[in-house]
């Protein structure tokens, strides 16, 4: 009895150790991350005023909000945006974790050019781009115009804007995705490639029967954190497409939009409505993901 009393008394003391050492980022959760979404959730059923003064509203701001073809133009761009970037990253991802993971000469140097891309600032990323895209005197245009191709007006028509910004955030998300596969691909097991190797299986064999499968779990986890990322994509626009840009509509997001009525022309309620909304839609797509990689992720 004895014994068992003190295995209890030593477990408790583990819980309160265990407690105490996670009660910094508990605190940090519940006043940053938790707290904010109800308050937002109360702010979107409320009208706001000036100095903070606010009355209960009901669901008007919902009721404009999805009356507003601003809105929905919006949650197109960003659908576009996320469905296009996300699977087009992942891929050139894999493909350079997959090269930076040889014994290759300079193998140092490639793995931290590509690094320098998740320390850089998506604001610094924006502005240089936007140097790049200028249709008089960006490089992209002066290269193309070297093979007589007409650059278009990249960031000021809209039938190209969205590709533009689509085109940033793909080369923005190879970074940050490369370093989390290349640790993926560095957990697997040499002796399987070896084994496959002396059964006669190429490169191509190995890659989609060895590799692909037993990076699902990694795939996975950037797959998710990539589509939380691109439906909140703000920075680039911002950067890259100022508010009287003709081409406006055809590029901003729904937290550009959300930033405009907040910010902009203070319509607090609207926008609380619109943060609400969006994180309603990342969560669906968030459990949706979950539900989904039964069907190709492998754990084993």
């Amino acid at each position: 009895m004895d014994i068992k009393k003190q295995k209890s008394t030593l477990r408790k003391n583990d819980m309160y150790w265990g407690y105490l050492f996670i009660a910094p980022t508990l605190l940090g959760l519940l006043i940053f991350y938790i707290f904010p979404v109800f308050q937002t959730f109360f702010y979107s059923f409320n009208d706001w005023g000036d100095f903070g003064s606010y009355s209960w509203s009901g669901l008007e701001n919902y009721e404009e909000m999805f009356a507003n073809p601003e809105i929905w133009d919006s949650f197109r761009n960003t659908l576009i945006y996320a469905f296009v970037m996300v699977p087009i990253s992942i891929a050139i991802s894999i493909i350079v974790a997959v090269l930076l993971n040889q014994k290759i000469k300079g193998l140092t140097f490639y793995r931290t050019l590509f690094f320098l891309l998740v320390v850089t600032m998506p604001a610094a990323i924006g502005m240089i781009w936007k140097w790049l895209y200028n249709a008089d005197y960006g490089i992209i245009n002066h290269i193309l115009g070297w093979f007589s191709i007409p650059g278009p007006d990249w960031l000021t028509d809209p039938n190209w804007v969205l590709i533009s910004i689509i085109i940033v955030g793909t080369w923005g998300a190879i970074g940050t995705n490369m370093v989390i596969l290349l640790s993926g691909l560095q957990g697997i097991p040499k002796s399987l490639y070896e084994a496959a190797s002396l059964d006669g299986a190429g490169s191509t064999y190995s890659f989609f029967k060895i590799t692909l499968p037993l990076l699902s779990p990694t795939i996975f986890f950037v797959a998710v954190i990539s589509f939380i990322s691109a439906f909140q994509v703000f920075d680039f626009i911002f950067m890259m497409v100022s508010p009287t840009n003709p081409a406006i509509d055809s590029a901003q997001s729904v937290i550009y939009l959300f930033y405009h009525y907040a910010f902009v022309i203070g319509e607090k309620g609207i926008a609380a409505a619109i943060a609400f909304v969006l994180f309603l839609v990342i969560l669906v797509l968030t459990i949706l993901q979950f539900r989904l990689q039964k069907r190709w992720v492998h754990y084993e």
